[in-house]
C-alpha cells in the first residue's frame, strides 16, 4: 500500500470521526468533558500527523510502498496473540481500526455478557455507553496508526455504573497490511469473571424463568384485550407491557395520520417529554407505519432512530436504550392500525428473539381487538 493510499484512508477515517463528534453534542452535560477531550485529540492528530503527512506528499510527488515487518515477525506476533487469548484470564478483544470485533476470548465473553458469535463483525463501541464511544474509537484509531499504546476508562452499556479500564495496544497480524488493536478490559477495583466451564451441563434456569414469564404475559394480555372498554384497547395493552416487559412503551396511531396516543416511561417527567414529540419525526415509527415488520435491535447503532426529545437530544441516547422493539399492529387486510415501540434501558436484559416473536403474536391480537372494537 502506498503512502498516498494510506493518507486517503486516514483522512476518510478522520472525517467519519468528526461526524460522530457533531452527533455527540447532545450527550448529557456530565459527559461533555469526555467528548471535548476526544475533539481536542482529533485536532491534535490533524496538526501533528495529517498536515505534515500532506505536506510531505505534495513535496515529493510520489511515494513507495511503506509496508514494514517481515513474515517471521508477523508470525511471532500472531503466535503471541493466540497464546494470550488461550492463557490469560483477562477479557481480551481483537478489533480493527474501526473497532469491529475480530475475536473475543472466554473471559471477555463472561465479562461483557456478549457471545463471541454475536460480537464478531460488530463494532466493540456498540457495547459501550454512548458517551464513551467516540473517545474509544479515536484512541483505537491512534493505536492502529502506530502512535503507541493507550488506556482509558469506559462503561459497558449493560453495566453503566461500573467503570472499566480499557488498555489498547497494536498488533500486526501475519500477512495483513495494517495493524489490528488488542483491547484488554479490566474492571476498576473489581474481580475478574470466572471462565471455568461447569463440571457437567446444567439446566438453563434463566431461560426457563424468562419463558415462564413470557407465557404469563401472553395470558395477561389476552385477558386485558377481552375486558378492555371500547376505545381503550391500545392503552390497556400498553399498560400490560409497561414495566414487566419494557421500561418504555410508546403507542402511535395511524388514522387519519400518525398521532402519539400513549407514552409510559420510568417517570412522569420523561413521559411528558416524549409525549410532545411528533411521531412523524421518528424514522422507526414511520417505517413501521408503512407496513414494515417487527424490528428488533440490541445496542442500537444509530442514535437518531427514534428522533429527538424536546431538548433536542436523541431519544435513544437520553433514555440509555440498550434494546428496542418496534411493532406494527397490522390487521389481516394489511392495514396498520398503530405502532408500538418498546425500550429496555440500562442493565436490563436485552429483548430476545423469543420475546420478539411473542410480541409479534400479541401485536396481531391487539390489532384484531382494535378492528373489532365498536
Amino acid at each position: 500500500m502506498t503512502q498516498t493510499d494510506e493518507f486517503g484512508e486516514e483522512l476518510a477515517d478522520f472525517v467519519r470521526r468528526v461526524a460522530e463528534l457533531k452527533a455527540a453534542r447532545s450527550v448529557p452535560t456530565g459527559d461533555l468533558p469526555t467528548v471535548l477531550d476526544a475533539a481536542i485529540f482529533e485536532l491534535d492528530h490533524v496538526a501533528e500527523q495529517l498536515w505534515p503527512w500532506y505536506e510531505r506528499l505534495t513535496t515529493s510527488g510520489r511515494v513507495g510502498d511503506t509496508s514494514s515487518g517481515g513474515a517471521s515477525s508477523a508470525a511471532q506476533e500472531q503466535r503471541l496473540l493466540k497464546a494470550v487469548f488461550q492463557l490469560l484470564p483477562l477479557p481480551l478483544a481483537l478489533v480493527d481500526r474501526e473497532t469491529v470485533v475480530r475475536r473475543l476470548n472466554q473471559a471477555a465473553t463472561a465479562f461483557t455478557g456478549v457471545r463471541p458469535g454475536y460480537a464478531t463483525g460488530r463494532p466493540l463501541t456498540g457495547f459501550l455507553a454512548h458517551a464513551d464511544r467516540i473517545a474509544f474509537r479515536g484512541q483505537a484509531a491512534a493505536v492502529a496508526r502506530g502512535e503507541g499504546d493507550r488506556s482509558l476508562t469506559v462503561h459497558l452499556q449493560q453495566q453503566p455504573s461500573v467503570p472499566v479500564c480499557a488498555t489498547l495496544t497494536a498488533l500486526r497480524p501475519s500477512g495483513e497490511p495494517r495493524n489490528a488493536v488488542l483491547v484488554v478490559l479490566q474492571p476498576t477495583g473489581g474481580r475478574m469473571p470466572s471462565v471455568e466451564p461447569p463440571a457437567r451441563p446444567l439446566p438453563d434456569l434463566t431461560e426457563t424463568t424468562r419463558h415462564a414469564a413470557l407465557m404469563d404475559l401472553l395470558d395477561t394480555m389476552t385477558t386485558a384485550l377481552f375486558t378492555a372498554p371500547a376505545g381503550a384497547t391500545l392503552d390497556r395493552a400498553a399498560h400490560v407491557l409497561h414495566d414487566r416487559f419494557a421500561d418504555w412503551v410508546i403507542a402511535d396511531t395511524t388514522t387519519p395520520r400518525l398521532t402519539r396516543a400513549t407514552v409510559l416511561a420510568p417517570s412522569e417527567k420523561e413521559a411528558k417529554s416524549l409525549a410532545a414529540q411528533h411521531p412523524a419525526t421518528c424514522p422507526l415509527v414511520v417505517e413501521a407505519a408503512r407496513g414494515g415488520s417487527t424490528a428488533l435491535q440490541v445496542r442500537p447503532s444509530s442514535p437518531e432512530a427514534f428522533g429527538h426529545d424536546d431538548s433536542g437530544a436523541p431519544v435513544l441516547v437520553r433514555a440509555n436504550v440498550t434494546s428496542f422493539l418496534s411493532v406494527p399492529l397490522t390487521t389481516p387486510d394489511g392495514h396498520v392500525k398503530a405502532v408500538l415501540t418498546l425500550f429496555r434501558t440500562g442493565a436490563r436484559l436485552a429483548f430476545s428473539m423469543a420475546e420478539a416473536k411473542a410480541m409479534d403474536t400479541m401485536a396481531r391480537h391487539i390489532a384484531l381487538a382494535m378492528r373489532n372494537a365498536p
